[in-house]
């Protein structure tokens, strides 16, 4: 069976190699090269595949790719392809925790880039999803609502919900037709279920009691908590993190309950928050750095530990929830009500995608007006590549990488 899919999986390991952007850069990225190039999934299916993951808590890029490899070769292709795109990421946060200043010039024009491929997956997102005066009402309140409140978690599944609701007030064009159950299959929400539990309550008993060797426990329980928690990718992610690893930490009374209590500097803190927009992959492979980093004070054996916990912890929770829903959402689709819905789910995913390219161009701004152009011309080289070139998305992405190499060296 994995002989047959060998060219994707090698697919599945250059663009893990070489996209950058979070989640929607990442979905731009699986568009030119699981959808155009190597037709693994229709447009349609990865559309659908994207308004699915954004309504589940954890990785959604991550969980998209997932789908991809479930939808080619089952639950044992899904497991691999998810093993494929995560692995280079973490292994290079993990090795960049022994060296927090690592120097990241070569990724300047980066950024911009990762514009380009948003506006390309919107353009393209648009001509599929807006069709009508309803779906385009969407589109622009869902892409102002996210502009405005971008760091806020509850904002992405809120409007999809609400994205979802609207085209649901008329039921003339799609009719409920019968639909025979279907069994719900359990494995997966037991374990996922059941971990969490285990978890949270090993770590607090091992508070309680004061275990000298606790701190790999507490981690793995901060670490699946927010994988199994946060809404809205990295974005949140990244400050729940902050919250966690350095603002409580230097809160007394917490101190005086825990003196033995993770604790991340803020100079290693920030620096692996941005290391890991300048990396390919998903962003949640944060916590690969920060596990390392929790852990560097007891030596080399602890902290490539604390990294494979940060690991494991933070993406575990995502593989469990979407191989145990997408079943059960796939079943729910055959009802109208589901369906209809889904034209709603879809314009706000626009609207998504829309809002996270001009949030993004907020960073731009603060150059001087010679960067500011440029990077205006990167975005629309980009945009001009993906739209009017055979290039595919890892030579684009190469192309920038060697200009920012030059521009450092010249």
């Amino acid at each position: 069976m994995l002989v047959r899919h060998i060219a994707f999986l090698k697919a599945v390991l250059w663009y893990s190699l070489t996209a950058f952007g979070g989640p929607q850069g990442h979905f731009a990225m699986m568009l030119k090269t699981f959808v155009q190039k190597r037709r693994d999934v229709t447009e349609e299916e990865l559309m659908d595949y994207n308004a699915f993951c954004q309504l589940l808590p954890g990785a959604s890029s991550t969980q998209t790719l997932t789908l991809i490899g479930y939808k080619r070769g089952g639950v044992v292709l899904a497991i691999i392809t998810l093993l494929i795109w995560t692995v280079p990421a973490c292994v290079l946060m993990g090795l960049l925790s022994f060296f927090p200043t690592a120097n990241i010039a070569v990724f300047r024009f980066i950024a911009p880039m990762t514009i380009g491929f948003l506006f390309f997956a919107a353009q393209r997102a648009y001509r599929f999803s807006i069709h009508n005066t309803i779906t385009r009402v969407i589109l622009g309140v869902s892409a102002l609502a996210t502009f405005l409140l971008f760091k806020s978690p509850w904002i992405f599944p809120v409007l999809l919900v609400l994205g979802g609701f609207v085209t649901n007030l008329s039921d003339r064009r799609i009719p409920q037709k019968e639909v025979l159950p279907r069994k719900i299959k359990w494995g997966n929400i037991w374990l996922f279920a059941i971990i969490f539990l285990l978890a949270g309550a090993s770590s607090e008993l091992a508070r309680k009691n004061n275990w000298p060797e606790r701190r790999p426990l507490n981690l793995f329980e901060n670490t699946y908590r927010f994988g199994s928690l946060v809404f809205g990718g990295g974005n949140v992610l990244i400050p729940m993190m902050y919250e966690q690893f350095v603002a409580r930490a230097k809160n007394q009374k917490l101190i005086q309950r825990n003196p033995n209590i993770i604790r991340i500097s803020q100079t290693d803190f920030y620096s692996g928050a941005g290391m890991v927009r300048a990396i390919p992959g998903p962003v949640f492979s944060v916590a690969t750095y920060m596990g390392g980093v929790a852990m560097k004070d007891r030596g080399t054996a602890q902290q490539i530990l604390g990294c494979f916990i940060g690991a494991t912890g933070i993406f575990l929770p995502s593989a469990l929830l979407v191989l145990f829903f997408y079943p059960i959402w796939n079943n729910l689709k055959k009802y109208a009500i589901v369906y209809r819905a889904l034209e709603g789910i879809n314009a706000v995913v626009v609207g998504i995608i829309v809002a996270s390219a001009l949030y993004m161009m907020n960073d731009l701004w603060q150059d001087s007006w010679g960067y500011i152009a440029i990077n205006l011309g990167v975005i629309a080289a980009t945009w001009a590549l993906l739209s009017f070139s055979r290039l595919p998305s890892p030579v684009i992405v190469l192309i920038w990488l060697v200009v920012g190499w030059l521009v450092m060296v010249f």
